[in-house]
């Protein structure tokens, strides 16, 4: 794979960046700094403020997420797993998020994190702080597609489960099939213009926060006497995962926040479709992710008040334990009507985060690092989106989604998912706080002398979380309950190593412009016109 001949290195002094975010406005200063940062504007800014902010909350899917996730608390210390379980991680993603958004504030280009490692490694190491931090990111970004849409696909099979009173319980090949026709419709929603796909997320976000409100409502209020207390809500421990230690075991329950807290870096990656991005990416990301906190948060809680049996819940038919709580809440009619506002919720966080992975690989590929980019680099004149990277993503989603043939296997790629984007979140946010300390002046958003003990907890928080991640769910594990994230991350690691050192490391510098050779920006079209 060869770079084209008109592409050059990026050699970009991001000292000088945020002068221009600051000092001009308007689709010209976005355009202006985006030059700035070695790139050529390929797409109409048409998000604005509040769709760049419906587009990060939504890709979270709060109620849809929590929902998906439920058995983790439930095996790993049920009401206190589900309440403290959640509430423990949020201050320590709160750290990773802060530090993204500065980073996402000086340096808003969709390339995004790969981006932040180049600028911010040694010189020596940049080629390779980018390439590791690019490949982590688009393997998580793609198996957290096909984890989306698998659980979008299971809720489907449970709402069919409910509503025929089990006789139709669908198997893992009609789940397949039914994950292939999910995939096919986002990869279709996927290919709409920048104007479509930010309206979009606007409804995304307020079907997202009405079922949210409407299944902590029915939760608490529809109980009624079935209700535990407060005590029990907040502090009943139970420990079903396997494993002895119960402090461990209670760890074990911040793998459903950390599977929900992912997916918000897609307002980096937007960055170049968003007017006034410098401003916007960051609030986008900060606001995204305290809704998401809350509201989650709120949700547990209900759900908490709202189990009388844990026992019963883990021991459902039902693929997920959520539909069986809301079965024995609300009835068969009451559970269909909200579980169906809950597919609805997460099928278009699937759409969400099928847009923000197509993002991360048209951008990759505009920088060559892809086999094939010269395809996946492509802009449909037509929509003016990257439909070829979409179906790239969709393809690749699919072949992953492979892997729900083995129950094992399919929920250690929501555990891959997670350690891939953290640990493309948490390179870029070390490079900051060790070798880029003194290369970057932030822009509009900044966390001034705090950024070094915010990034540092940052760093910790995933370099501990990845660990955990690796870890089975019990003590004793045999071939069909083993956690095969490590085998999954393993994989891609070594096809990155390996072909870096065969030949990337001859051809690969980082990120490169193509300002001489891209045709005019699409927003100086529509200036010319």
């Amino acid at each position: 794979m060869q770079r084209d001949e008109k592409s050059s290195s990026l050699d970009v002094d991001v000292k000088t960046v945020p002068d221009i975010a600051h000092g001009r406005k308007g689709l010209g200063g976005d355009d202006a700094l985006l030059a700035k940062l070695g790139y050529k504007s390929e797409f109409r800014r048409e998000f604005s403020l509040i769709e760049t902010v419906a587009f990060a909350f939504s890709i979270m899917g709060i109620v849809a997420s929590v929902s998906s996730t439920f058995s983790f608390p439930l095996s790993t210390g049920g009401h206190v797993g589900m309440v403290w379980g959640w509430f423990i991680p949020c201050a320590f993603v709160l750290c990773v998020a802060a530090s993204m958004a500065e980073l996402a504030s000086a340096m808003p280009t969709s390339a995004g994190l790969y981006y932040y490692s180049a600028k911010l490694a040694n010189p020596k190491h940049s080629a390779l702080a980018s390439w590791i931090t690019g490949w982590a990111n688009i393997t998580g970004q793609v198996s957290l597609v096909c984890s989306i849409d698998f659980t979008c696909a299971q809720m489907i099979t449970t709402a069919i489960t409910v509503g025929s009173d089990g006789a139709v319980v669908l198997g893992t090949g009609a789940t397949y099939g039914i994950l292939l026709a999910i995939l096919v419709s986002h990869g279709l929603v996927c290919s709409f213009s920048t104007r479509i796909l930010a309206r979009l997320n606007l409804f995304y976000a307020v079907i997202n926060v009405g079922t949210s409100v409407a299944a902590i409502i029915v939760l608490l209020v529809c109980s009624g006497d079935k209700k535990v207390s407060t005590k029990d809500a907040f502090t009943l421990f139970e420990n079903n995962t396997g494993w002895a230690n119960n402090g461990w075991a209670f760890l074990l329950a911040f793998t459903a926040p950390m599977w929900t807290f992912t997916g918000y870096d897609s307002a980096a990656h937007i960055s170049e479709e968003v007017a006034g991005a410098a401003r916007a990416a960051p609030i986008a990301i900060m606001a995204g992710v305290g809704a998401t906190q809350a509201l989650g948060w709120l949700i547990l809680i209900a759900a908490s008040f709202a189990t009388s049996s844990v026992a019963d819940l883990l021991t459902t038919d039902l693929p997920l334990p959520m539909g069986q709580l809301f079965l024995n809440v609300l009835g068969k009619r009451g559970m269909l009507a909200i579980w169906s506002c809950i597919i609805v919720v997460q099928f278009v966080t699937g759409a969400a985060q099928g847009v923000d992975a197509s993002r991360v690989v048209f951008a990759f590929a505009r920088d060559n690092a892809l086999p094939g980019s010269r395809w996946w680099k492509q802009v449909n004149v037509h929509t003016q989106t990257p439909v070829n990277a979409v179906w790239l993503v969709i393809i690749c989603a699919a072949l992953c989604g492979l892997l729900g043939f083995s129950e094992a296997a399919l929920t250690s790629l929501a555990g891959a998912s997670v350690i891939g984007l953290y640990t493309s979140y948490a390179t870029p946010i070390f490079l900051r706080i060790t070798s880029g300390r003194d290369k970057l002046v932030p822009g509009p958003f900044t966390l001034g002398r705090w950024f070094i003990p915010i990034g540092a907890v940052a760093v910790a928080w995933v370099a501990f979380i990845n660990v955990l991640l690796f870890f089975p769910s019990g003590q004793h594990t045999s071939a069909e309950d083993m956690n095969y994230a490590v085998v999954l991350i393993m994989a891609v690691f070594i096809y990155a190593a390996g072909s870096w050192i065969v030949s990337a490391h001859k051809w690969f510098t980082g990120p490169i412009s193509n300002l001489e050779s891209a045709p005019p920006s699409v927003n100086e079209k529509s200036s010319a016109q």
